[in-house]
């Protein structure tokens, strides 16, 4: 009987812990994947992101109320350094839509629309190296359980499948919070849908990490690590980026 009250008592206590809501990440993505996370209405997101190849990718999303975003997105190879630019063939669209918001004991739910990918641009096979997001659906729970953590879960469908991979695919990911101004980034891309045998994936995924830091108010840059276990066919090696993002308040 004592054993049972105790244990009630610790779950009382821990479970507000664990379920609560603070520890919630500021942007709407970790590294290449989308979190349930809508920003405020009026606020501006744009990113650059500098990778390998010489390449930029600029992007802005418009957060037009507290649920409905969106974005656009273009950029391309060989930007910096020598030699011709390869711009990507027409510019990206982002829509996104937060369903449910998080509450206590359920998860915030976003669906959205994404048509930018990452990488180079491969005209042959009509699709970026890491194929863009397509259709998706996402939830995430945050805590402040061990200074801060958030994890998150989604699925999705290309509309890059020339090359005869129409798989729905998954991914998973997860931030933890260092310090206000430092959080560590952690996702894993299945990639179910670029496994085939004319595809550019090697079948194990894409396992990415990163840092993110908060310079200043509303001004981030990030540290990432990505490609960790190599799944591309022919292109040994991960890779290293760098994303600038600033927010801007339309209305206050």
């Amino acid at each position: 009987m004592h054993a049972l009250i105790r244990g009630l008592i610790v779950f009382f206590l821990f479970v507000p812990i664990i379920f609560s809501q603070p520890g919630a990440l500021g942007l709407g993505q970790l590294i290449d994947v989308p979190i349930a996370r809508a920003l405020h209405q009026g606020v501006v997101s744009a990113e650059l992101r500098i990778y390998p190849g010489g390449g930029l990718l600029s992007s802005v999303l418009v957060c037009l109320t507290d649920h409905l975003g969106m974005g656009v997105s273009y950029g391309g190879t060989n930007i910096i350094g020598t030699g011709k630019p390869e711009m990507n063939p027409l510019p990206c669209v982002h829509l996104q839509y937060l369903l449910f918001e998080e509450q206590m004991l359920s998860p915030a739910v976003m669906i959205g629309f994404n048509s930018q990918g990452y990488g180079g641009y491969h005209k042959s096979m009509k699709r970026y190296a890491i194929k863009s997001r397509g259709f998706y659906a996402v939830a995430g729970k945050n805590t402040s359980f061990l200074g801060g953590l958030g994890m998150h879960a989604g699925l999705n469908y290309s509309l890059e499948n020339e090359d005869g991979d129409r798989d729905l695919n998954v991914f998973a990911g997860f931030h933890k919070w260092i310090n206000p101004d430092l959080v560590v980034l952690g996702e894993y891309d299945a990639a179910i849908n670029d496994n085939s045998d004319n595809t550019l994936g090697a079948g194990k995924g894409y396992l990415n990490a990163g840092v993110r830091w908060s310079v200043a108010q509303r001004f981030y840059v990030e540290f990432c690590w990505k490609n960790i276990l190599e799944n591309r066919e022919n292109v040994p090696g991960s890779s290293r980026e760098i994303k600038l993002i600033y927010l801007a308040h339309l209305i206050r």
